[in-house]
């Protein structure tokens, strides 16, 4: 008989993809227990800090990180964008907090860009509106 369990935990994977999902799992328990907002909140830190880093936010010289990448930092601060539009109602007395630091990453992309897109047109624009 074949099962996909093994049938004892000596006889586990050592399998990254399989430890991923059984992490996975875990968090989805977890995130039974945590509120619609939390929820929320924890994803807008997320791609805040992903953003951050793909701006080179986190180094000394933003404009020389080896981590700057503008089409990578373009997708998260649009995602973040999209999530707090969507969830502006939802954010309680901290969504002028998330709204700023929102503003401040799309600010630093267009300071990152050797052709700043034109306002409006920025990342996450469309939902925010233009960020000068």
């Amino acid at each position: 008989m074949t099962t996909d369990q093994p049938a004892s935990a000596d006889q586990a994977s050592d399998s990254p993809l399989e430890e991923h999902v059984d992490a996975r799992e875990v968090e989805i328990v977890d995130l039974a227990d945590v509120s619609a907002q939390e929820v929320i909140f924890r994803s807008i830190v997320v791609l805040m800090s992903a953003a951050a880093e793909k701006l080179g936010l986190s180094d000394e010289e933003p404009t020389a990180s080896a981590h700057l990448d503008l089409d990578e930092a373009r997708k998260l601060v649009t995602a973040l964008a999209g999530l707090v539009a969507g969830s502006a109602e939802h954010l309680g007395p901290q969504a002028s907090v998330v709204r700023d630091g929102l503003q401040g990453l799309q600010r630093a992309f267009r300071e990152a860009s050797a052709y700043p897109d034109p306002p409006g047109e920025g990342p996450g624009e469309k939902f925010t509106g233009p960020v000068y």
